[in-house]
């Protein structure tokens, strides 16, 4: 039960049912091929009849093989077949790339106004074609479109898996004792100062021995950022993640206006929190996550289990239903060990009806979180897996919607629910601290890819050059809350969202998600159980709409800041009752 079952999916590689799809791949890319080579020759109804047949087709077999081998690397890095078997999945799927684009090209030249409202399968694949003809602007020749689909097999796709196997696989020492970089990190939430102190210093060594190889990564990765972006005709790589997240800049701008408003909360927060445990200077950052009162409680997974259904049955038996079955199917790969990534994922597999969910669990109460937090992906997933397969895909910031809805709903019960005020100073200051995670430590993260993508254009950024943008966005999102002495110059090693060439500022969705979800929770508390209603058709229209237009289906303007400022008051209304709790 400790780690999840693929079979599902796949019983092996030696499986018939394996043998069979992979062997299909080429079967299928020559079945594109030929229909992209034929454009033309039909009536344009019935060719884009033919052109969504062969990508549903295409995505539902692809998804299926690279879900397999993606979760097989993620539970072991070191598993040198499925290292090979990745990579020569990769390279059959880079040769779609030409097809894909000539699709893409042909459906952009259609007068899509008069094919789309003449048959029912357009119509429910309207988003997804108009879509298509918005990325007409930035399509690139066939050629260039092929060459950049095979570039990234050994370009940011080859970075990715070496940053992936130096902090799966690097050894941290402490007390003569090696243990794994998730572990090490895991320790930040010792209930022993001492023990986090070490941690954090046995981590911080550990990297030396990594630093130059992942720094490679990280620029060839934001290297290739710059010239694709630049390929494609945008003014800049957050420009075309904007584009590609279906957001707007205006929204993106208000909800920092508020950020950037809120942010003395925080640090007024970090602050007092560094005084009751006897700093002066600010919070040494190894004790971001020491727990303020009584944090003594830990649960096994049967515990985990059995808390998060009692926790999410009133406001939903469908997320409490897939909470159970996620548990029950051994849909969760538990614990760390050598060789597994470190963090937390989902991976939803709508060809199942299921999900895949990793996380490194420890037994406390931030573990537990994080298992909601994954579940909420997994319940989105629930919410769209009915849909057409060229109809699945969310874009980046409501992707962490349901998520972090999942976060708010347990943290804000188990509040509710506190026996006495030192438990719910212990429960206010545990989601504190994963809200500060998530505004001023993502705020970070944003300063400094922002930086680094700017000064990538420039030349090649160092260790310590990426160690300095490191220390100054801290400084920056921070400010005086944090030991200006005892920050996390290393930051940038740990986390793989940057690493992903696909998912540039893979950071700004996590404030997004965080407050979007609270501004919702709030509409549920006023609304009660007539929300759900609301809330399930919010997550299904996530992959048919903008970003906007998901806002407006909960009548929420987030082009505005006041929006943002009105989730951001839950949160400093709850710092004030942090700080007045702990000076009882």
């Amino acid at each position: 039960m400790n780690e999840w079952n693929l079979n599902d999916l796949y019983t092996g590689y030696d499986s018939e049912a394996f043998q069979q799809d992979f062997a299909a791949l080429d079967t299928r890319i020559a079945e594109m091929n030929t229909l992209a080579e034929t454009l033309g020759s039909k009536d344009p109804k019935s060719t884009l009849k033919a052109i969504i047949e062969q990508l549903s087709a295409y995505q539902t077999l692809t998804r299926r093989l690279g879900a397999y081998l993606s979760l097989r690397q993620s539970a072991n890095t070191a598993d040198q077949e499925t290292v090979s078997m990745n990579s020569r999945f990769q390279i059959k799927a880079s040769q779609s790339a030409l097809a894909s684009t000539r699709f893409q090209k042909w459906i952009a030249a259609q007068d899509l106004d008069a094919l789309i409202p003449s048959d029912p399968c357009f119509q429910q694949h309207a988003f997804w074609l108009q879509e298509i003809r918005s990325h007409g602007a930035h399509t690139l020749s066939d050629e260039v479109e092929d060459a950049i689909g095979k570039m990234e097999l050994n370009g940011s796709n080859a970075w990715a898996q070496l940053q992936e196997y130096m902090t799966s696989t690097v050894a941290v020492t402490m007390d003569g004792q090696d243990y794994t970089l998730s572990s090490i990190r895991n320790l930040a939430y010792s209930t022993d100062p001492e023990v986090r102190k070490k941690a954090y210093e046995a981590e911080l060594k550990a990297y030396d021995k990594i630093k130059d190889a992942v720094c490679f990564a990280l620029n060839s990765i934001k290297g290739e950022a710059n010239t694709v972006s630049e390929l494609r005709h945008f003014d800049s790589v957050l420009d075309m993640t904007l584009f590609n997240s279906r957001m707007s800049k205006a929204t993106l701008d208000a909800m920092f206006t508020a950020i950037d408003e809120a942010l003395p909360h925080f640090h007024a927060y970090l602050r007092h929190k560094a005084e009751v445990l006897g700093y002066t200077h600010g919070l040494p950052f190894y004790e971001l996550f020491a727990l303020m009162g009584e944090s003594t409680r830990t649960f096994t997974v049967e515990e985990a289990k059995a808390y998060l259904i009692q926790n999410f049955t009133p406001f939903s038996k469908d997320v409490a239903g897939i909470i159970e079955r996620a548990f029950d199917e051994e849909w969760i790969d538990f614990f760390p060990r050598k060789g597994k990534v470190g963090g937390a994922f989902c991976c939803n597999l709508p060809m199942l009806k299921q999900s895949r969910v990793l996380t490194n669990f420890d037994g406390s109460l931030s573990d537990v979180v994080t298992l909601a937090h994954e579940l909420g992906h997994a319940y989105h997933g629930h919410r769209i897996e009915n849909h057409s397969p060229l109809n699945t895909r969310y874009s980046m910031p409501v992707a962490e919607t349901a998520s972090t809805f999942n976060e708010t709903v347990i943290m804000n019960a188990a509040i509710r629910d506190a026996a006495n005020d030192e438990e719910k100073m212990m429960l206010i200051e545990s989601t504190l601290q994963d809200v500060t995670q998530v505004i001023c430590d993502i705020y970070s993260r944003y300063l400094f890819e922002t930086e680094v993508v700017e000064k990538r254009k420039e030349g090649f950024l160092f260790s310590d050059d990426l160690e300095d943008i490191m220390l100054r966005a801290q400084k920056k999102a921070y400010g005086t809350g944090l030991d200006h002495d005892q920050l996390h110059p290393y930051m940038w090693i740990c986390k793989s969202h940057y690493y992903d060439a696909g998912l540039n500022f893979y950071n700004f969705p996590y404030a997004f998600g965080c407050l979007f979800a609270k501004g919702l929770y709030a509409q549920y508390q006023k609304e009660g159980p007539a929300f759900v209603d609301k809330y399930n058709r919010l997550l299904e229209a996530t992959t048919i709409s903008s970003v906007e237009e998901v806002a407006a289906m909960a009548d929420i303007d987030i082009t505005k800041p006041d929006f943002w400022r009105d989730s951001l008051k839950i949160v400093e209304n709850m710092i004030d009752e942090f700080i007045a709790l702990s000076t009882k």
